[in-house]
């Protein structure tokens, strides 16, 4: 976890200045935005959340679907020029971090990740724009997450192996990728077979400080204060933070031992304040009976992955590939 330096915990890596710069601007933008009274400025997160149409680049084309409208539900699907000559790719349904709070998949930093996806793994990826609390509280994302498979399964994308399919998301969108798996058994799909699941630092939490979140408080783009906000905006009135939606092995979470699941890569970060929530997962997966695969970067940031300049993303593009293309 981190380094030591001079006998004290290193919080931050050495980053390159770009990397630096978004970060800071993205904490500096997301702080200023998280109001008191529980509302969150969505006029200011914009300004610094760049947004970007659907559009062909580098090979990977993109096009964005509408599901239900009235919800403003939709997703963004990028297709590589190689399904059009190799046959049908396996599926990869992302749901985007941001802590329930921030970013869709029309997001300059969210679509550049799903693009990259899309022509390095190969995959047909289906990003999807759930609704964002604090106007959408728990279970919204969820429910849109199951819409969306729904969807899917109802109307399967040209291109796209439909018995191939993978439930993948980043910190929120982990949280969410996990919980819609674990429901997945109680839903009707006549096409959609969920063959893995793709836990990017995903994002779980519960009352009591970890060694991680205390030693590590200072790191990039996650902190307590952040977090404490996040999970007060998400979660039903009145809860606290060892809801099962955020400690999903905690005093109130539900047995799972009998759940079919499919096997799962976990993807952790040596400088994520997060990691020791991600390492109970992943322990209580095991103890649960399923079979898990931990990939940890001891100098990785919240988010490297997104940064394709940082020598774990290119890493991290490689494990997906044997993990998807090993099944």
């Amino acid at each position: 976890m981190g380094s030591i330096v001079g006998g004290e915990a290193r919080k931050r890596p050495d980053l390159p200045w770009k990397v630096r710069l978004t970060i800071t601007a993205f904490e500096i933008f997301s702080d200023a935005s998280f109001r008191r009274n529980g509302t969150l400025n969505r006029f200011l997160i914009n300004l610094i959340d760049l947004k970007v149409s659907p559009k062909t680049v580098n090979g990977v084309t993109a096009s964005d679907t509408t599901v239900d409208p009235s919800r403003n539900l939709w997703f963004r699907r990028f297709v590589p020029s190689s399904a059009e000559t190799g046959g049908k790719l396996p599926v990869v349904v992302y749901f985007h971090g941001g802590g329930f709070l921030l970013l869709s998949p029309s997001s300059q930093l969210v679509d550049d990740l799903c693009r990259r996806l899309a022509g390095e793994l190969p995959a047909v990826v289906v990003s999807v724009n759930y609704r964002l609390a604090p106007e959408h509280r728990f279970p919204a994302p969820y429910d849109d997450g199951f819409d969306v498979l729904k969807y899917i399964d109802e109307n399967p994308p040209d291109n796209a192996d439909l018995s191939r399919c993978f439930i993948a998301g980043d910190s929120a969108g982990g949280n969410i990728a996990h919980h819609l798996t674990v429901g997945f058994g109680e839903r009707n799909f006549r096409n959609l077979k969920i063959e893995g699941v793709i836990a990017i630092q995903p994002y779980f939490g519960g009352e009591e400080r970890t060694d991680s979140e205390n030693q590590l408080e200072g790191a990039p783009v996650v902190s307590k204060k952040r977090t404490d906000w996040s999970w007060k905006a998400f979660l039903p009135e009145g809860s606290d933070r060892d809801h099962p939606a955020a400690n999903v092995f905690g005093p109130k979470s539900k047995d799972i031992s009998g759940l079919k699941f499919p096997k799962i890569i976990v993807f952790m970060g040596g400088f994520d304040p997060l990691r020791d929530w991600q390492k109970r997962y992943c322990d209580g997966m095991k103890r649960n009976g399923k079979e898990v695969k931990v990939v940890d970067y001891p100098n990785a940031i919240h988010c490297f992955y997104a940064f394709p300049e940082l020598p774990e993303s290119t890493l991290f593009i490689r494990e997906l590939q044997e993990f998807i293309y090993s099944q």
